[in-house]
């Protein structure tokens, strides 16, 4: 009820500029004589096929919805702009970090991850930290969570997980006993499965929570030298989550506690602000590592890579229309431009395809054409038609190489770096998996206030899987992770420690 007052109170305030009528007209901007009543047959006489205005409005109606994200379907977005603290071109060419002070549009979605669009904010979820970045070169997106890490490194698991996490296509619910029997094959997971039974799991709200790219990208000057990156976005509200308890409390009182949060602190003009930080190593450094840097379930500790500040974002705007904006933008990580290109990250490899392939059967293919998806810039493309496009083509070229002086020609000054390859194809997990320590890092990072809460939200999870051995497997990697957060765990779920014990032994080759 708070929130709905708060939104009605808004909109008497936006509209309160508009006291001089305007006619309504149809989508075809032809005025309306009447909006209240069908045209009929006569005052009991049916009504008729030939009320336009009647057809085209109830069609319009249901055509209101395109398809809900498979996943991060519950999203609030905001505008707002980006400034470089320096000139960073002897790292990247990247114009819009090539100057100190330069100013960058950008549009910023937060979500949660599986569940649907009106689900409460207060579920324990990965939260979506996505951003466009409207650049003079093309449209940039980073595209994140709020965690480090995720489930999986390579993308051919990425359906089988969501369907796991997802509602059982029976009893249409969540069920612990299938995601956890998914996730008993995976032991990556489990420095993201620690994330995510902590606190961490449940944020306090958008403002107060950070951001990560997840994945390395690479950062490629003007003499085509190669470095990788990771991207954080550090909260400068700082970061605040809630327990399991706070979080049934608020969602009791109000369900979609963080979109009001961050309209309300928009609309008063406390601006939230992130900045911006990159750790970065050289190509010849991939290999002193114990771990696969470009294995998207690890960090780069930050004592052997630190991170380097390179600017500041503020959210200053919320949308003029939510369906238009919040829920037509379109991010994707094969949204980049000159001097930032994809790593070999297996996981981000097929993110490369996944995202651009779901917009366009969200929305169609002239999807980047959208307002809040189109470049600031000129879109000089053969690429035509489609349903809705409205590039305003004009000319008789429509292909490119051509003898004409007006068609557009590449430019080899923005090809991609250059890879040098080994080797030969295959189908094999990467050989540096090390599934378990950095899980027992994060473990022991947490105060004891922090393990409590882990172990009381895991062990009331895992209580419900109905499969001993599913139960057993998923202490195992807790218990490899850290022997205390493992005998707690098998404690708090009344296993034997004799029989986790010799369960770590038939585990010894999981790692």
């Amino acid at each position: 009820m708070k929130s709905l007052v708060f939104i009605a109170a808004f909109a008497l305030v936006a509209t309160a500029g508009y006291a001089q009528q305007r006619t309504l007209t149809t989508n075809g901007g032809v005025p309306v004589g009447n909006n209240q009543n069908s045209k009929t047959a006569g005052e009991s006489g049916s009504v008729l096929l030939e009320d336009i205005h009647l057809i085209e409005k109830i069609a319009a109606f249901d055509r209101e919805r395109i398809p809900e994200r498979v996943v991060h379907a519950r999203g609030v977005a905001a505008h707002g702009e980006f400034e470089s603290y320096s000139n960073f071109a002897s790292l990247t060419k990247a114009a819009f970090l090539g100057q100190k002070g330069k100013k960058t549009p950008v549009f910023l979605r937060f979500s949660t991850v599986i569940h649907p669009s009106g689900s409460p904010e207060t579920a324990r979820d990965p939260r979506g930290f996505a951003v466009k970045f409207y650049t003079e070169e093309g449209n940039y997106d980073i595209v994140g969570n709020n965690l480090p890490v995720f489930f999986i490194r390579d993308a051919i698991k990425f359906p089988d997980m969501v369907h796991s996490l997802k509602p059982s296509p029976i009893t249409n619910k969540q069920d612990g006993n299938r995601f956890f029997d998914f996730f008993s094959h995976v032991p990556e997971a489990t420095q993201m499965l620690t994330f995510l039974f902590s606190d961490h799991g449940i944020p306090k709200n958008y403002r107060e929570t950070n951001g990560f790219g997840v994945h390395a990208f690479k950062w490629v000057n003007a003499q085509g030298e190669v470095r990788y990156v990771k991207y954080k976005w550090t909260s400068q509200q700082g970061e605040k989550n809630l327990t399991a308890d706070e979080a049934k409390k608020i969602q009791g009182e109000d369900w979609q506690h963080a979109t009001n949060d961050l309209y309300q602190s928009i609309y008063k003009g406390n601006y939230p602000a992130w900045e911006l930080s990159v750790q970065i190593i050289k190509p010849e450094e991939l290999d002193k590592f114990e771990f696969n840097p470009l294995d998207a379930t690890k960090t780069w500790p930050e004592d052997l890579v630190p991170s380097v500040k390179i600017g500041k974002m503020i959210l200053n705007r919320m949308p003029d229309n939510f369906f238009e904006e919040t829920e037509q933008s379109a991010f994707a990580p094969g949204n980049l431009v000159p001097g930032i290109e994809a790593s070999e990250d297996r996981l981000l490899q097929g993110r490369l395809f996944s995202y651009f392939d779901t917009q366009r059967y969200r929305m169609g293919s002239n999807f980047q054409q959208l307002p809040i998806n189109r470049p600031k810039v000129a879109v000089n493309t053969y690429n035509q038609d489609g349903a809705l496009t409205n590039r305003g083509a004009k000319g008789d070229v429509n292909y490119q190489p051509s003898v004409t002086g007006d068609s557009y020609k590449d430019n080899p000054s923005y090809e991609y770096a250059r890879t040098p390859l080994k080797g030969t194809t295959l189908q094999r997990a990467i050989t540096k998996t090390l599934n378990f320590k950095q899980a027992g890092d994060l473990y022991r990072s947490f105060t004891e206030k922090e393990k409590a809460s882990l172990i009381r939200n895991l062990s009331g999870e895992l209580a419900g899987v109905k499969n001993k051995g599913v139960q057993r497997k998923m202490v195992g990697y807790f218990y490899k992770a850290d022997k205390d957060y493992g005998t707690r765990l098998s404690k708090a779920l009344g296993i034997d420690a004799v029989e986790i014990e010799r369960l770590i032994q038939d585990l010894a080759l999981a790692d």
